[in-house]
């Protein structure tokens, strides 16, 4: 079974904890099936408690890190521009590098071109709170994008980095709608009809996105999953995504997990349960080809199409 994932937190884990990227302890683990192929999107997380300059200084001290442990660990770690030509299925592991809170930016705009030329494919555009972007789900003072964030996502559909919009205010949903041309994903968001969490995406929401050609990962996160977080299930990944396949999302709904940075349902206890969620699937009548789009061809698809529709 090939697997796509579009958000963890492992990477931020194992920078502050100085430990390496395959500690056993952590909920992502490497593929160890030399018949299947697995890409991990690793996103260095930047917390809202972090001044500009912290969240700088921890971005480049990650990037020097993952490049070093995938080429020890043999990871291909694809850049901008790489994943094409089937790459994906040349590799049992590899990986993408993505930014968790543009505060890693700290105002500066050149610092989008650097992050492009040290490989970063996604950047979601706030945590939280808010930012020099703009405002995240939790700010009290929900302005949308401010002027440096519309330069910032200029500069990031130019450069080839994805808009992630997972986290951002309604506000700055919309605000992205307007003000961008290439398609925008939603890493790690799941439905809010169906869990009502500001975190989650609206039905127009969902379907904005699926118009523009962008994605969506199914996030793990109990509280995202089930309105009673402390019951949320397995099962309740099969209410989100039957929910948002009505809504049109059958080539744009992912997985992202959110592994090791978040609460997850007492059923599930890391990658090592992404097979037992396929099966799952498969005995609720999901066939096969609708489950290799969700689990990796949907993800797959767009990168090799995003990539290929670069403006640089």
């Amino acid at each position: 079974m090939n697997f796509f994932d579009l958000h963890c937190d492992t990477l931020y884990k194992a920078v502050t904890e100085k430990s390496n990227l395959d500690n056993q302890s952590y909920e992502v683990k490497l593929n160890n099936d030399t018949k299947s192929n697995k890409l991990q999107c690793y996103a260095i997380w930047l917390p809202d408690t972090l001044d500009g300059d912290a969240a700088e200084k921890l971005f480049f001290e990650s990037a020097d890190y993952l490049i070093a442990e995938c080429k020890r660990l043999g990871i291909k770690l694809f850049g901008i521009g790489e994943f094409t030509d089937n790459a994906f299925k040349r590799f049992q592991n590899s990986a993408f590098f993505t930014v968790e809170n543009g505060k890693a930016l700290n105002g500066k705009i050149e610092n989008v071109k650097r992050f492009a030329q040290l490989g970063v494919r996604i950047m979601t555009l706030t945590w939280n709170e808010k930012n020099k972007i703009g405002s995240g789900v939790l700010s009290e003072d929900k302005c949308g994008l401010t002027d440096f964030g519309k330069l910032a996502i200029s500069e990031m559909e130019k450069y080839g980095i994805v808009i992630d919009i997972s986290h951002a205010s309604d506000e700055l949903f919309y605000d992205v709608v307007n003000q961008t041309n290439k398609p925008f994903i939603a890493t790690h968001s799941n439905s809010r009809t169906i869990t009502q969490n500001p975190r989650n995406l609206t039905d127009e929401q969902i379907k904005i996105i699926v118009s523009r050609g962008g994605i969506m990962g199914l996030n793990l996160h109990n509280a995202f999953l089930n309105n009673c977080p402390n019951k949320a299930c397995m099962k309740d990944i099969l209410k989100h995504c039957e929910y948002m396949l009505s809504l049109g999302c059958e080539n744009s709904l992912c997985f992202g997990t959110d592994f090791d940075g978040c609460d997850l349902p007492k059923d599930i206890i890391g990658s090592d349960s992404i097979g037992e969620i396929y099966e799952l699937f498969l005995r609720n009548n999901y066939n096969e080809s609708i489950l290799k789009k969700i689990f990796y061809e949907n993800a797959y698809n767009f990168f090799e199409n995003f990539d290929n529709q670069r403006i640089m």
